[in-house]
């Protein structure tokens, strides 16, 4: 569910009319619902309220500080994946004990950050890592609380580059190998072991692979307990997926997924915990978009936007569906035109989508990208010397810029000419 409708005519988030944003900011720009934002968190805890643990929002799916402030409030925790994405954290006023730090390669000045803040759990994805973290909670006097992230060896996920799960991907310790592990992580002195950690890939439209990996965690938390390690906390990452395409490949609700937590690890009386991103924030976002050019080619007809694979690099990276409507509602029954969707970045890959069927489009016209809300501006780029998208949030009837274009010189301040070019 979202909050992106037509009224009178004109496609609105909440109560404000989307050209009316676009003519005060500008084109192209990210916008994003507060509503959609509060509800999608607000089904997915209270799914897992009963499990005792938290509900991290993945800041790498959205790193807007208002967007985490927004979920902070609600109760939500942050997943970081960096130093950087900590920071992000704290700033929005996400509480250190809400907070876990994935990732597979940490690097010691991360640990020493995320020690000094004090958060709630770090996920530890090797061995090295184990000693590296050892040795650095030694030399900051405290022990570091931490879960080691197993690979189940499932495969799941909408593309190759989004399945995390299987044992040929760089994530986490196989499963097969997590027993030896856990002994060496409680022999160390700066290490607290607090559980088990498992994210098997992104946007996953079936149910059966999270059961295949909660079985197997499930396998080792009585294994470990047998062998005389009791964990108390267990960690089932996110990758809980969103239509793209309406009324196709339509995931599972929350509560199906809760379903199959409680029936695979509810008994084992650990406190369980989750790292929703694409899930809280994808379908709460908008990328609009201004027609430059209607091109007629020989054998296609283009319509050349403002916005590029530099704004929204999904299409182009992932060859990810992102449904188009205009920004003015169609006249009902009106003929469509299929067309190729294209940026003006100097590469073929600046496509969004091919001969997707829309109402006629001319110069000025304003389309929306839908289910932008998730590594969408978080994975935005300054290519071709383009600047970054403003983005805008939305609160009912009002709206503010949470994130300003930046102007030319502004993205050059961080570039300096050496004294022999001067």
């Amino acid at each position: 569910m979202h909050h992106f409708h037509y009224r009178n005519g004109r496609l609105h988030a909440e109560d404000v009319a989307i050209d009316d944003i676009v003519q005060a900011v500008g084109s192209p720009v990210y916008i994003y619902s507060t509503a959609t934002l509060t509800r999608h968190f607000q089904v997915f805890a209270d799914s897992l309220k009963e499990f005792g643990g938290l509900v991290c929002f993945a800041v790498k799916s959205n790193g807007n500080t208002a967007v985490i402030r927004t979920l902070a409030r609600l109760g939500a925790g942050a997943d970081v994946v960096s130093g950087g994405e900590l920071m992000v954290a704290r700033a929005a006023g996400v509480p250190a004990e809400r907070i876990i730090f994935s990732g597979v390669g940490k690097s010691r000045a991360e640990m020493e950050l995320a020690l000094d803040e004090g958060i709630h759990q770090i996920n530890v994805e090797s061995v090295p890592e184990l000693d590296l973290l050892n040795e650095v909670a030694l030399a900051r006097g405290v022990k570091a609380p931490v879960a080691l992230r197993v690979n189940p060896d499932v495969g799941a996920g909408g593309h190759a580059k989004i399945t995390t799960g299987k044992k040929e991907n760089k994530f986490g310790i196989d499963w097969t190998a997590a027993p030896a592990a856990y002994r060496h992580a409680c022999s160390l002195p700066g290490l607290d072991v607090k559980g088990v950690a498992v994210h098997i890939g992104s946007q996953i439209a079936d149910l059966q692979p999270f059961e295949d990996a909660f079985l197997r965690v499930r396998d080792l938390v009585l294994m470990l307990r047998a062998d005389g390690i009791s964990l108390s906390r267990i960690d089932l990452g996110g990758g809980l997926g969103v239509p793209y395409e309406d009324g196709n490949d339509i995931p599972p609700p929350p509560p199906e997924y809760a379903a199959i937590v409680r029936s695979t690890l509810g008994d084992l009386g650990c406190s369980i915990s989750a790292e929703p991103g694409r899930l809280i924030a994808g379908n709460a976002g908008l990328l609009v978009s201004e027609v430059m050019f209607i091109k007629e080619g020989s054998t296609r007809t283009f319509a050349i936007v403002d916005a590029a694979m530099n704004d929204l690099v999904r299409p182009a990276m992932y060859e990810a569906f992102h449904g188009i409507i205009p920004v003015a509602e169609p006249v009902p029954g009106e003929a469509t035109i299929g067309y190729d969707v294209v940026g003006p970045v100097c590469e073929t890959g600046d496509t969004f989508a091919r001969q997707r069927p829309l109402p006629p489009l001319k110069a000025g016209d304003l389309i929306a990208f839908k289910t932008a809300g998730a590594y969408g501006a978080t994975m935005s780029s300054q290519y071709n010397a383009r600047p970054l998208v403003p983005e805008v949030l939305v609160d009912g009837n009002r709206f503010a810029v949470v994130r300003r274009r930046p102007t030319f010189e502004e993205m050059r301040a961080l570039e300096q000419v050496p004294e022999w070019l001067e």
